[in-house]
């Protein structure tokens, strides 16, 4: 099973590819070489077998791969089930601290419903919250954080035995 987006620097641009050679450096099926043809990949000529230019493949799929990036602008947060950039409803969101200068600002998807996530550094919080209301909460305890650990009465010391 191939990859979800081909490698596109795989392609060498000096080099022409049929379908199955594309399809085999991609780890897909040539179904799918035929697929981005529909898509707006352009052959060589017109003539069989199809034969496609290594610079035209990977012009291809660089667009491809730039038309799926996006920056999420201040109080966006990606909701990965929808794959889109939601806002919050009621612009209310909510910072959980994962380490002493990273978090995950959390809210609902409008959507879905679902919690999306958004990973922002505490000092740029303001930068990335828009107009989101977003509440702090404190990080869970973590065991190393505890002063005394806990004592296993179950275990026998060396001189009870």
């Amino acid at each position: 099973m191939g990859t979800r987006a081909p490698d596109y620097r795989r392609f060498k641009k000096d080099r022409s590819y049929t379908v199955e050679e594309a399809a085999q450096l991609c780890g897909c099926h040539r179904n799918t070489v035929r697929n981005w043809q529909r898509q707006g990949l352009e052959p060589i000529d017109d003539k069989r077998p199809i034969v496609f230019d290594g610079a035209a493949l990977r012009e291809f799929h660089e667009a491809r791969r730039k038309k799926r990036e996006s920056r999420l602008r201040p109080g966006e947060i990606y909701c990965l089930p929808c794959r889109a950039a939601k806002e919050p409803p009621g612009d209310m969101a909510e910072y959980v601290p994962l380490t002493e200068t990273r978090g995950n600002l959390r809210g609902i998807c409008p959507t879905c419903g679902r919690l999306i996530h958004r990973v922002v550094s505490r000092d740029k919080i303001e930068a990335v919250r828009g107009k989101l209301e977003v509440t702090f909460t404190e990080p869970l305890a973590r065991i190393t954080d505890c002063g005394s650990p806990s004592v296993n009465c179950d275990l026998k010391t060396i001189g009870d035995l």
